[in-house]
């Protein structure tokens, strides 16, 4: 006789796109393509310098969270977490910060390793990336905004 196994815990339905927060960098809210396709989260960052506080590695960087416009940007640091290299879906190869920021989606809390790089020519100035969703959500990719079209609290 066969055992069966008991069923995963029922996840959230997120969409392909979702308003999330950023509480520790100051964005309560921001754009973010769900990409299950990419490894790694990623933010749209410009200016960023590296610096030590108190001996420990930190990052500095402006943060702008909607496309074509300056508003509501602000200047971030945040302690780093690592730098690794991360190939896109074209092959191209950069060098990236991370840093391990607590993120907020359809009402959950949770750290994700995000990286900082140049988005501005993208259409999302964020991704959440599988290993953010994976265990947690589960994509619905017809969907969009199943948190709701306003900011994240």
């Amino acid at each position: 006789m066969t055992e069966k196994k008991s069923p995963k815990a029922a996840r959230p339905i997120i969409g392909w796109r979702e308003w999330v927060g950023l509480p520790e960098l100051g964005l309560g809210r921001i754009k973010a393509k769900i990409d299950t396709g990419a490894r790694t989260s990623a933010l749209h960052a410009e200016n960023i310098e590296l610096f030590e506080r108190d001996g420990e590695p930190w990052v500095r960087f402006e943060v702008r969270p909607h496309q074509r416009s300056a508003r509501d940007g602000a200047v971030a640091e945040y302690p780093l977490s690592d730098r690794r290299v991360v190939r896109s879906s074209s092959g191209h190869e950069e060098f990236r910060v991370v840093i391990r920021p607590v993120v907020e989606v359809l009402g959950q809390r949770f750290p994700i390793d995000l990286t900082l790089t140049n988005r501005k020519d993208m259409g999302f100035r964020m991704l959440l990336g599988r290993h953010a969703v994976r265990g947690r959500f589960l994509v619905d990719p017809a969907a969009s905004f199943l948190g709701g079209n306003t900011s994240p609290r």
